[in-house]
């Protein structure tokens, strides 16, 4: 046995990118602050969700990871304090949209990354994931430890990569249409509308679960 096992990444990084593609509250969130605020806000961000992502790959790694999701409350309380959050970014989004002066853009780099940090930390289904995923891919690893730190971090990576992606090409239109008042107005209004179905989407979960 080998220290990791190399052999299972293919069909890992498959995994992950098959998981990420399907629409999802970080790739909504991605598009909203792309199209909201632009380029460097949505590189900020999604700098933030890969750093929740992260702290939730080290408590799993850990090993509290189980621990944390088994407890209904704990879960509970994210749920609502994501969806919270999430409504008052919808309702920031409309204002920006409302007045000539409430450009987000001028919300600095570290703003943008901490609200991609809570964004991410608040979704407890990524704690689910990396519990339910990474184990399956521990192959024949001695130090499952280590194998499930290099998981992580190509998890990560993937989704950097990936969602920073659709983060730039979103803020491509926020230029395009950043000296139209109508335009601009219209994708913070588009924004808008994705915080407030995301933190709609959490509310439904909350009920049903």
């Amino acid at each position: 046995m080998t220290t990791i096992d190399l052999s299972v990444v293919p069909g890992f990084v498959l995994a992950v990118i098959l998981i990420l593609i399907a629409p999802g509250p970080d790739l909504a969130y991605m598009v909203a602050v792309g199209l909201g605020s632009g380029r460097r806000a949505a590189l900020s961000a999604i700098a933030g969700i890969c750093s929740g992502m992260g702290i939730y790959a080290l408590i799993v790694i850990a090993g509290l990871g189980t621990i944390v999701a088994s407890s209904p409350l704990a879960l509970t309380v994210i749920k609502i304090f994501g969806a919270g959050y999430l409504l008052w970014l919808g309702i920031g989004a409309i204002r920006s949209a409302r007045t000539a002066a409430g450009n987000q853009r001028s919300l600095d780099a570290g703003r943008w990354y901490f609200r991609g940090l809570l964004v991410s930390l608040t979704n407890p289904k990524l704690l689910l994931f990396f519990i339910a995923l990474l184990p399956q891919f521990i192959g024949e690893a001695s130090s499952p430890t280590l194998q499930l730190a290099l998981l992580s971090v190509i998890d990560i990576l993937i989704e950097f990569v990936l969602y920073g992606a659709v983060g730039l090409f979103a803020g491509s239109f926020q230029s395009w249409f950043a000296d139209s008042a109508k335009g601009g107005r219209l994708l913070h209004y588009i924004a808008a509308g994705v915080y407030l179905a995301l933190a709609a989407l959490v509310v439904v979960d909350l009920f049903l679960q």
